[in-house]
């Protein structure tokens, strides 16, 4: 039989290419002439840089930037042979990079993003794919706005740099579809999760309103409750309402540059999954969309995950099976460290 292995992340535990090769040893046991194909996958969250440097096939490059607390680091980013940068906002800004006591949404700042693209301007990229997802930050992207006005126009101001921007064409994979702010937006959401106490969600909210208001005055236009507005903790904003910057389905990019349809059309079996599986899956998560592909083609798409909730409605979507690999009583903590994550994916009995 001929697999087609193409999991997203398990956020904290394994990355999409270790999940995967976890998945195709659990298949290798229970069919040993199995034609196993493996992806790397991302919906422009975690390990977007990896999987869309993969399908493109694109060199990487290490550049000096800032993180989110503006400290010295060092972050990759891709480009392909066409001129194409493939930008990871969590490179830089990523929540991933700061300790856990020192997460400050109202500090943190998404500079070093901004840093990423001024690099990739002088290099020459007109076209960058900017994955938005896993950021620390929840600035609106002011930082970024800053980071290229004080590389291009040190004495000016975002006018002064804005034609530079005119032929580049910026597409932004994300699977948010948050505005910039109100009890949907970027503060309201996602802040909690990067540290910001009640009060200083508020704060975050009433400052990304008045930036936008701001900026809709001066330029005539307002892309501030446009879906993804919200992303990366209004990052998306940022791009659209400043850079012209459009966005698209991460998982739905990375699929067309994989040709995945094509590649899929003869399969026997497609697995996908990710840490959590519920309602939100349907919403345009990775797993659905690749089960959605799918479909047309009239092939089975097995769901494994590290847990499933709402399995009657994941089945009734289109799944072949829902399949949660955390043993019942297994603590999350336990769960989630890499070797276990891998050993309960890798001994779950697949219903192939």
């Amino acid at each position: 039989m001929k697999y087609i292995v193409a999991m997203d992340s398990f956020k904290g535990s394994l990355s999409s290419e270790e999940a995967g090769n976890a998945v195709a040893g659990n298949i290798r046991k229970r069919d040993n002439e199995a034609d196993i194909q493996i992806f790397s996958m991302s919906d422009g969250g975690d390990g977007m840089l990896e999987a869309f440097c993969k399908a493109t096939r694109a060199k990487r490059l290490s550049v000096p930037t800032r993180d989110a607390l503006m400290r010295r680091i060092e972050a990759q980013y891709g480009i392909t042979n066409d001129g194409t940068a493939i930008i990871e906002t969590a490179q830089a800004s990523g929540l991933i990079r700061i300790e856990p006591e020192q997460r400050n949404p109202m500090r943190a700042t998404s500079y070093g993003t901004g840093l990423l693209v001024a690099d990739a301007l002088r290099r020459g990229c007109h076209k960058m794919i900017i994955g938005l997802g896993g950021s620390a930050t929840s600035d609106a992207g002011i930082g970024m706005l800053r980071a290229l006005i004080e590389t291009f126009a040190p004495e000016g101001n975002f006018k002064d740099i804005q034609s530079r921007f005119d032929r580049c064409e910026i597409i932004l994979a994300s699977d948010v579809t948050n505005p910039l702010y109100g009890p949907n937006g970027a503060a309201h959401v996602f802040a909690a999760q990067k540290g910001a106490t009640p009060t200083m969600i508020e704060a975050l909210d009433a400052r990304a309103k008045q930036f936008a208001e701001h900026a809709a005055k001066s330029m005539g236009i307002d892309k501030s409750m446009q879906p993804g507005a919200g992303a990366a903790g209004g990052l998306g904003y940022a791009f659209m309402q400043f850079l012209n910057g459009r966005m698209q389905s991460g998982a739905e990019l990375l699929l067309k540059l994989l040709d995945f349809d094509n590649i899929i059309a003869n399969a026997d079996l497609i697995i996908t999954g990710e840490g959590k599986s519920d309602n939100q899956t349907l919403m345009g998560k990775l797993p659905a969309i690749i089960m959605q592909h799918a479909c047309r083609y009239h092939i089975p798409t097995l769901l494994i995950s590290g847990q499933i909730e709402d399995h009657e409605h994941l089945m009734a979507a289109g799944f072949k099976a829902a399949c949660g690999v955390t043993p019942a009583g297994m603590p999350l903590h336990k769960a989630m460290m890499r070797d276990q994550a891998i050993a309960n994916i890798r001994e779950f009995p697949l219903p192939l």
